[in-house]
């Protein structure tokens, strides 16, 4: 995809839907997990499931965020037309993923006890939750090598192939939880078996795609694997910040899940119901996040701001308005849906309650998330970060440790996510504007200098 000439809006949708198609279908064939469990084994089998989420996104965040860097700083090289530096941040890309993923596998088995225990899962599923956990990070290398390669693929425009590789794992997680668990009677184990197996098959996808691209620079060979310090560099100082901010946000939802804890299984299970639809929303609107990132970053390798602020605009109003339209229709058709998952009056409510305060509002989140892409195209990934923590972490830590304290209501918990997105939405859009202002006076003198 030619990044740097021509219209861009179409380009934004070719490059961005497709990515968020790809994670949503992802994200809904996890899912069937949900409601596998939830229909043929037990609520309590489903809340353990359910308890999980917010733990996994803590451990791996650093490191996916760390793959942006990669997306970032591959691009801003092919504007820039350094080709052989684009092969040194490929192969550093790579190992880095090896490496994270192996850490994680370890790291994973070791602490998902204590975590779980830490959040106060419920005491009747906390075993089963464990269990869970610890067969999915055996997983571990095949997710970091598979967000590190579609990362790649993403710095040269191709959105399609990593579609193909979560649609393919998706069928195959879908197929297995079903004989797993319905026949099988694994229950928990089976959905997390299920789950590695897909990651496994999605990661080899990837990796043969990229391995197989008509771009020569972004193949990565055996031999050539090594870390590049200069590459790795540019990629930490990009990434670190991407992940500190996810790991943060993880470490706030971490906060909230021990809230939602608090009050008993039934909660637990009927969150994890409507967070499976909020992960669909956010997925929609993490594909815009990732078009606007990379064309920001590919022109402004190619000096081309006036695209840069072009590509954010479109952007972060396609987010809002895709992201919020499905949100709306997913929520007038919230009491049939829930019902594929459970059929637990108390855990449907908590679903529908969720759905009714939080996923109608879930577009908000374009308003800080693309913003930061824009930011972090830019090469300016550490304010968006600082924000996050302010908004997204440390608003909501104490939030849940004061008013939901005090108001041990279910909707006054859930009210925090919509207050913290209106909060680091606000900043953050303001930072850009001071953020850009900057880029373009040292843009400006730069040019001086050249004539």
């Amino acid at each position: 995809m030619d990044m740097l000439h021509g219209p861009m809006f179409k380009k934004i949708l070719i490059f961005a839907l497709p990515l968020a198609a790809g994670s949503m279908l992802q994200q809904l064939f996890n899912a069937v997990d949900v409601a596998v469990v939830g229909r043929f084994a037990s609520s309590e089998a489903l809340a353990a499931v359910g308890a999980n989420t917010s733990v996994v996104n803590l451990l791996i965040n650093l490191f996916v965020g760390i793959s942006v860097g990669s997306n970032v700083v591959i691009a801003n090289l092919i504007g820039r037309r350094e080709y052989d530096r684009v092969e040194d941040a490929v192969h550093t890309s790579i190992l880095v993923a090896i490496i994270s993923g192996l850490c994680l596998m370890v790291l994973g088995l070791i602490v998902a006890r204590p975590i779980l225990t830490l959040m106060s899962t419920p005491e009747n599923v906390i075993d089963m939750a464990v269990l869970y956990l610890r067969i999915y990070c055996l997983g571990m290398p095949f997710i970091m090598l598979y967000n590190f390669s579609a990362a790649i693929l993403r710095s040269i425009g191709e959105t399609r192939k990593p579609l193909y590789c979560l649609v393919t794992g998706g069928v195959i997680n879908a197929c297995l939880n079903l004989f797993f668990v319905i026949v099988c009677h694994m229950a928990v184990s089976g959905v997390a078996t299920a789950t590695v197996i897909s990651n496994i098959v999605s990661s080899m996808m990837a990796l043969y795609f990229l391995c197989h691209c008509e771009e020569k620079m972004v193949r990565p060979e055996l031999k050539k694997l090594a870390i590049h310090r200069r590459e790795l560099l540019q990629i930490l100082k990009i990434g670190i910040p991407a992940g500190i901010q996810g790991v943060v946000f993880s470490i706030a939802n971490v906060c909230i899940q021990s809230s939602v804890n608090s009050f008993g299984s039934d909660a637990v299970a009927g969150s994890a119901v409507a967070n499976n639809f909020e992960l669909i929303s956010y997925f929609m609107v993490n594909g815009f996040n990732a078009a606007v990132m990379t064309f920001v970053s590919q022109n402004l390798g190619a000096g081309n701001l006036k695209r840069c602020l072009r590509a954010y605009g479109l952007g972060i109003v396609s987010a809002l308005v895709f992201a919020g339209a499905m949100n709306f229709i997913i929520f007038l058709a919230r009491s049939p849906i829930v019902s594929i998952f459970t059929t637990d009056p108390a855990v449907a409510e908590y679903a529908m309650t969720r759905m009714r305060w939080v996923l109608i509002f879930h577009c908000l989140i374009s308003s800080y998330e693309v913003t930061g892409a824009a930011m972090r195209g830019l090469g300016k990934s550490l304010v968006p970060t600082v924000l996050a923590i302010f908004g997204t972490c440390l608003f909501r830590v104490l939030y849940v440790n004061t008013i939901v304290v005090h108001f041990h209501v279910f909707t006054v918990l859930l009210l925090v996510y919509l207050f913290s997105w209106i909060l680091t939405g606000t900043l953050t859009i303001l930072a850009f504007l001071i953020v850009w202002r900057r880029v373009k006076k040292k843009y400006a003198a730069s040019q001086a200098t050249a004539d």
